[in-house]
């Protein structure tokens, strides 16, 4: 495999160095921020008479075809911007145009255009986090939940337009993070911090093919600026606990060097109040007993946050960057858990009473190494990277079980001690080419090679009257090892009304797992090797000139392959009657993806269609009165959707913005107790309400409802809440925001859990959704432009798959 992958890297390079271009003149048009600015009018000039016009497409690019020699200028116009006008260029010219925004002066404030809340782009929707005030204070995760067609369930997983199986990207760069640990990562993150979240349900074939449901890209503000500048957030939120969430982000520029950083601190302090309920049945299907359950978990932990980057320009082509991440999230959780046993008479028959403590200390750090190369023709360049990244965490439990009668007698009392050491160490490398032609088609194309390392181990010790033995059934040592070696191609063109890009990516994965044994459980291993193609394509027909009208497809095929915990076979216990557990016989899943939106201005109808083979999904099995939940690979998911996307300003005083869908889940599997076969429709709505006041105030008013949710095994109950948010912009650096979150109390998760042997289950949840935020932002510096972005490293979805 080396030696082929060897023989692919040398053609690729030969192949990436001897494109030649065709006359023309083209390039693409950008804001200040370098986001393509679609529908500027280009005019192509020759001793000021204009020769020909373009419109910019829908990633910003443009081209003039057969231009004759000669020297011309190209002016750019879009209302809003100031009018950019080149010096003389010759034919086979490509170039980036930037315009800056409209700005005047009144009473020695800027006014400038407002940036919308959603932009819809050719392969993703846009997410301006600062766009939403009830965003100020709160964390990563809060803005997710508030981002269209985004779904958080009460395990805290990830979907999108329905589908599970979501990758989570910082800049562009994977978290490598999944279950508990994203999920406190996402709440050690400020939402100060946030620039914009890319929502991508078909990411174009640069993108690793990993993530069913597709990718959400959080990208981190970056202060353009020369000198020392950034931004600073404070804040704190009351609940029924209080907590805290502050960041920072700072750029230095001086010379040929650009130093850049964010830092952030966390206090999550909360809790939640899980009901359990599981009733037995006879085998004739009557009443048996019940076994009733109630976890109280309280948590605490304090988060820091840091990246820190320098960038180092040789020249004014080439640039040398390297960027640094740390994570330190210490923290504890303590439970109080009681069960009862309710015989068929109603009565108590037992109760058991655990309390459970355990403390995290999860850690992780990497470093990013990157080279970019830009050639003489505009657009043309190519990117190295190199990635080292390591994930440790240290868990250390005790389940401390007291039984009991109803006179109060004590039955049993048993202490089991657990201590769970993890270790992941991945390697990566990355080469990534564009080419673009003087004939408005650009070819892109990469290369990528990872090896990933985990080794976690779980040591159980049982103590019983006074002795303490190893528990060997509990106790485990899983090595696993993996390596995936990938390529793609991606080319695009857009004409006056017609954008194509159409991307291919090829993928070979080599496994070998290894459980060490104990002197009850024998040695297992397992090797796998296998390959995937993975098309990608994006079509964008305009209905007429001004591109108010327009209709886009778009396909792709994707992999999720599973998390590296969830190949660990470890019991983990959350007392003695329930249990989580790996499965090293996970297969990875494969999705086909379709979508089809037409737009019109605002407004954006979209319809989706996905199918997915062995979809790996949370299982639930009750043995012997024990529960048992594993991840288990489910037969044939489809996802069927509809969804409407849109922003009004009614007035200049009153923007609104809605996002609605309706879904469809339909699985078939065959299950523990036979054919699982379920399907359900539901609805989401999530409207916004902004109300700009006189003497710079605020108002907004959102809100969010999900009505009955089926999904394989579970049935998630209808929820809802409604937020409220108020802002005073004290100068254009200084503001104070107050937030009200769940204000009536009314997002709580619950639901049944069926196909069930012999047992009807049901769970209720509550945490602490219900919040006071006040918020304090400042920002210092003064804006400029041009700065280098490097947003992508090789270590791209390897990340996504550690979970602990």
């Amino acid at each position: 495999m080396k030696i082929n992958f060897a023989v692919f890297l040398i053609a690729w390079l030969c192949a990436a160095s001897t494109f030649v271009c065709a006359q023309g003149i083209g390039g693409k048009v950008t804001d200040n921020r370098q986001q393509p600015l679609v529908g500027a009018s280009v005019y192509l000039m020759k001793d000021s008479v204009l020769v020909k016009t373009a419109l910019a497409d829908a990633s910003g690019m443009f081209s003039f075809s057969g231009v004759k020699g000669g020297t011309y200028h190209i002016q750019v116009s879009k209302v809003g911007f100031v009018l950019h006008k080149t010096g003389l260029l010759k034919p086979d010219t490509s170039l980036i145009l930037t315009l800056q925004p409209e700005a005047k002066e009144l009473k020695e404030i800027v006014v400038t255009s407002r940036r919308a809340f959603v932009e819809q782009k050719l392969d993703r929707t846009v997410v301006n986090v600062d766009a939403l005030i009830s965003n100020a204070g709160a964390t990563a995760l809060d803005v997710l939940e508030k981002s269209p067609g985004v779904l958080i369930d009460q395990s805290g997983a990830i979907s999108l337009k329905g589908k599970g199986g979501v990758k989570i990207y910082i800049d562009d760069k994977p978290t490598y993070l999944s279950g508990s640990e994203l999920e406190n990562y996402l709440r050690s993150l400020a939402s100060s911090a946030i620039d914009q979240i890319e929502l991508m349900s078909n990411p174009p074939a640069r993108y690793d093919a990993a993530g069913n449901g597709g990718v959400i890209n959080i990208r981190l503000k970056r202060n353009k600026s020369k000198g020392f500048n950034g931004g600073l957030n404070l804040s704190y939120a009351q609940g029924s606990y209080a907590k805290t969430n502050n960041g920072m982000n700072f750029t230095y520029r001086y010379n040929k060097i650009n130093l850049f950083g964010n830092f952030s601190y966390n206090v999550n302090n909360g809790f939640n109040d899980l009901d359990i309920n599981r009733h037995f049945l006879t085998n004739e299907g009557l009443p048996d007993y019940d076994f009733l359950q109630n976890s109280f978990i309280r948590r605490k932990s304090g988060s820091y946050n840091a990246k820190v980057g320098l960038d180092y320009y040789f020249s004014e082509k080439s640039t040398f960057g390297v960027v640094v991440n740390g994570l330190l999230n210490p923290g504890n959780v303590n439970t109080l858990n009681k069960s009862s046993f309710i015989n068929r008479a109603g009565y108590i028959d037992s109760t058991i009473v655990a309390l459970n403590r355990q403390e995290n200390r999860f850690r992780n750090g990497s470093l990013n190494l990157n080279y970019r190369h830009r050639f003489e023709k505009e657009g043309q360049e190519i990117t190295f990277d190199a990635d080292y990244l390591r994930y440790q965490n240290n868990i250390d439990q005790s389940f401390d079980n007291t039984g009991s009668l109803p006179d109060g007698g004590i039955t049993t009392n048993e202490l089991l001690t657990g201590h769970l050491p993890s270790n992941i160490r991945i390697w990566s490398g990355k080469t990534d080419y564009a080419h673009p032609f003087s004939d408005g088609f650009k070819l892109e194309s990469g290369l990528k090679s990872s090896y990933t390392q985990t080794d976690n181990v779980a040591a159980y010790f049982l103590t019983q009257g006074g002795k303490t033995t190893p528990d060997y059934g509990k106790t485990n040592h899983f090595i696993y090892k993996e390596r995936i070696s990938a390529g793609y191609l991606n080319l695009n063109k857009s004409w006056k009304r017609i954008s194509v890009q159409l991307g291919l990516r090829f993928e070979n994965t080599r496994s070998d797992a290894h459980q060490l044994g104990n002197i009850e459980r024998p040695d297992s291993a397992f090797q796998r090797s296998y390959n995937g193609l993975f098309p990608t394509a994006y079509f964008e027909y305009k209905l007429d000139s001004t591109g108010t009208h327009s209709i886009n497809l778009n396909y792709g095929r994707r992999i999720d392959r599973p998390y590296y915990e969830d190949l660990n076979p470890f019991l983990s216990p959350l007392d003695k009657f329930t249990y989580y557990t790996g499965n090293p016989f996970l297969r990875p899943a494969y999705t086909n993806n379709l979508e089809l939106s037409y737009t019109f201005k605002n407004i954006t109808a979209a319809f989706n269609y996905s199918k997915t083979k062995d979809e790996v999904n949370e299982t639930i099995e009750i043995v012997d009165g024990i529960y048992y939940s594993r991840p288990g690979n489910l037969g044939q998911i489809v996802v069927k959707g509809a969804s409407v996307d849109a922003g009004f300003d009614l007035a200049k005083w009153f923007n609104f913005h809605l996002y609605g869908s309706l879904t469809n889940i339909h699985t078939t599997s065959q299950f523990y107790t036979g054919l699982l076969n379920t399907q359900g429709t539901f609805v989401f709505v999530r409207p916004v309400f902004k109300f700009n006041l006189p003497s710079d105030w605020t108002a907004q008013l959102d809100a969010g409802y999900q009505s009955k949710v089926t999904n394989a095994q579970f049935v998630a109950s209808a929820r809802g809440k409604i937020n409220a948010a108020m802002t005073k912009r004290f100068s254009p650096s200084l503001s104070l925001s107050l937030v009200g979150n769940d204000l009536f109390y009314t997002f709580k998760n619950a639901g049944d859990i069926n196909n069930l042997a012999n047992v009807k289950a049901n769970f209720l949840n509550r945490s602490d959704t219900r919040t006071v935020v006040l918020s304090l932002n400042y920002r210092f510096g003064q804006a400029i432009t041009g700065l280098r972005k490097h947003n992508a490293n090789g270590a791209e979805s390897e990340k996504n798959r550690v979970k602990n």
